[in-house]
């Protein structure tokens, strides 16, 4: 059997009629070429069957066209919204992107990084787990974007998470409830305590804060949370995520309660779940679809021109009404 010819770089461009050094540039989308000239390259190496060579090229650029996208948790649905986004834009611009989770443990999220900077990837685009493994963990100067944290030192992307909990704490308040209960997120994570701070400002400016507690990124919810949720004296509760309103909506259930005619809840983020809760979920919207486009626009552009003032990008949040809130009945046990 007839081994297969390899199809080279040199017979393209002479299939193209041109250089191999403009066969190079129009297919690394490089040089000064015409747009005929570019297209033709591009269209004979397709007909071809070419298929550079990887290794040749890093050696010659000192770039893998990889990209390293390190993520705490993939079993919140929160983030495969964000790691398809980055793949899918990663992969229009040529790069392929190695996912990691670090699942939220500090040790795993080093070792994560470590082993994609050994690995050569040309940049990494980075949701830390906290502030400190942040500022812990040792880069070697990787270009690097941060995601919903401002890490010194790094291009960063986040959303206004204060304000963001001062309109969930508006989305109840407009509806007339005054009695609120708040269950937040870990509080050991900037973004969360801004969310909880513009929901607490916001709720004792105009209502009443009953009580707060804490609770995990996961719908279910410790035995604390279910004390205060039974003892029935809110009308409206505000989650720090998603996933805890979800929690909260079934806990009140199997204590008979309904949402929301006894009881509205908001929650933050809107992902995928939120549209599927019954009843559909009052939320804040956390924009990562266009928090990944940005991080991987910046990333890009990092490792062209290290040498640029780092950016910080603030996105803007909003209200996503649906069917959990509504104005409370006057049946709020003291």
């Amino acid at each position: 059997m007839l081994k297969k010819q390899k199809i080279t770089l040199k017979y393209v461009a002479e299939t193209a009629g041109v250089s191999l050094a403009s066969a190079s540039y129009a297919l690394n989308g490089g040089g000064s070429l015409g747009r005929e000239t570019r297209e033709r390259v591009i269209a004979v190496a397709q007909q071809l069957g070419y298929s550079p060579n990887q290794a040749a090229k890093t050696m010659r650029t000192g770039r893998t066209s990889t990209i390293g996208l390190v993520v705490p948790d993939l079993t919140n649905p929160f983030f495969p919204q964000l790691v398809q986004t980055v793949i899918c834009a990663l992969g229009e611009a040529g790069y392929e992107t190695f996912v990691t989770n670090t699942l939220g443990v500090k040790g795993v999220e080093n070792r994560s990084i470590q082993t994609l900077i050994q690995l050569g990837v040309d940049g990494l685009i980075w949701f830390p787990i906290s502030e400190a493994s942040a500022t812990e963990i040792e880069l070697h100067g990787k270009p690097t974007v941060a995601i919903d944290r401002f890490v010194p030192g790094l291009d960063g992307v986040v959303a206004d998470c204060y304000m963001g909990g001062r309109l969930a704490a508006a989305m109840l308040i407009e509806k007339g409830h005054q009695r609120i209960g708040m269950i937040n997120a870990p509080s050991e994570v900037l973004s969360v305590r801004q969310r909880t701070m513009g929901a607490r400002e916001y709720v004792e400016e105009h209502g009443q804060l009953v009580w707060e507690v804490e609770a995990s990124f996961n719908p279910d919810l410790d035995s604390d949370v279910i004390k205060v949720l039974a003892e029935k004296r809110v009308t409206g509760i505000i989650a720090g995520a998603d996933v805890i309103a979800i929690g909260a909506i079934r806990v009140l259930r199997s204590l008979s309660m309904s949402v929301p005619e006894d009881v509205s809840v908001v929650g933050f983020d809107n992902i995928p779940w939120c549209e599927l809760s019954s009843p559909p979920l009052s939320t804040i919207s956390f924009p990562i679809h266009e928090i990944g486009l940005e991080a991987v626009k910046i990333l890009l552009n990092r490792i062209d021109n290290a040498a640029e003032p780092h950016k910080r990008v603030v996105f803007d949040v909003e209200p996503i009404h649906r069917d959990s809130i509504v104005p409370p009945k006057n049946m709020c046990h003291d």
